[in-house]
């Protein structure tokens, strides 16, 4: 919220926009998101508004997302009570920290729905809303790509990512024509370093190696041959690279399969939090939701093991 304050005072220097917790490293959606919680709870003091507001965040979520398993035909409706049951750090998340990571993943979920019923400006436009609230929406990005370029060919899709950039522009525009270099450099910084004390997936390692650079290119370059071995199975599974890259609209079967958007864009971003340079307790909401989908996408697991 001190971060928050000083926007609504007027700053728009991303250098300037600092709080207790340091300074401002999410993109300007964050910051208008909070505004509106700012003034909601009168300046935070009263937080169960805002809680509201979560509250009602975090049945929209569970709509789209029983949504999305709905239209997949995949998922057994019992394995969406246990999802709905079985994490009270899920309902803590979104319920008492007020993070901003279930923001971004409503948009994210959003954009998934609309890719199902073929929209993809839409769901580009709220993939790219996602981005502008958090940047881990990124970690889906390879897959979003790979949805991309399967049902629209290569051109569309370089039309869909200018529709994500404008967007980008249209949110940060009073950033960028402030100081264009401290914002793009704080709310999109891929370099920044992860405190030890924070970190969950790698506590198990010494804080010197945590903090190593070494140790963080090695799980780049993990993440980057994952993603290959991914792609490259994807490919063949559609008939591979001459069936799979078209220039134009390749025009495949008017109705699109869901396993087509949801593999691709789910198996990149649980890829993406195995490699994770660091994980906290609030990413869990990443990828929570997404888990008994890859579950049974595993066919060789019998139900009790799932």
């Amino acid at each position: 919220m001190q971060q928050v304050s000083g926007f609504i005072n007027g700053t728009l220097d991303y250098d300037k926009l600092e709080g207790q917790t340091g300074p401002c490293v999410y993109p300007a959606g964050h910051l208008y998101v909070y505004t509106f919680l700012h003034w909601l709870s009168g300046g935070g003091s009263l937080i169960r508004n805002a809680q509201f507001v979560f509250l009602g965040l975090y049945i929209t979520t569970l709509v789209l997302i029983f949504n999305i398993y709905r239209l997949s035909s995949q998922i057994p409706p019992y394995a969406l009570f246990f999802m709905c049951i079985m994490s009270y750090r899920v309902h803590s998340i979104y319920l008492l920290r007020l993070f901003n990571d279930p923001v971004a993943m409503l948009f994210l979920y959003a954009s998934v729905n609309a890719l199902l019923y073929n929209r993809f400006t839409v769901g580009s436009i709220l993939f790219s809303l996602g981005v502008s609230v958090k940047m881990n929406i990124l970690l889906f990005l390879p897959g979003f790509l790979i949805v991309l370029v399967w049902h629209k060919g290569i051109l569309e899709t370089i039309g869909h990512l200018c529709e994500c950039f404008i967007v980008q522009l249209a949110v940060g525009t009073p950033f960028l024509f402030h100081n264009a270099w401290a914002y793009v450099s704080s709310a999109f910084n891929f370099g920044r370093q992860f405190m030890y004390i924070w970190t969950v997936n790698w506590r198990f390692l010494p804080e010197s190696v945590f903090l190593d650079r070494r140790f963080h290119m090695i799980l780049l370059i993990l993440h980057l041959c994952m993603l290959f071995v991914f792609f490259w199975k994807f490919i063949r599974s559609r008939g591979g690279m001459k069936n799979y890259f078209c220039i134009f609209d390749p025009e495949r079967d008017s109705k699109l399969d869901p396993a087509a958007v949801l593999y691709p864009m789910f198996v990149c971003n649980f890829v993406g939090i195995v490699i994770s340079r660091s994980l906290h307790y609030q990413f869990y909401v990443w990828y929570f939701h997404t888990i008994p989908y890859l579950l049974w996408c595993v066919r060789r697991f019998s139900t009790p093991v799932k």
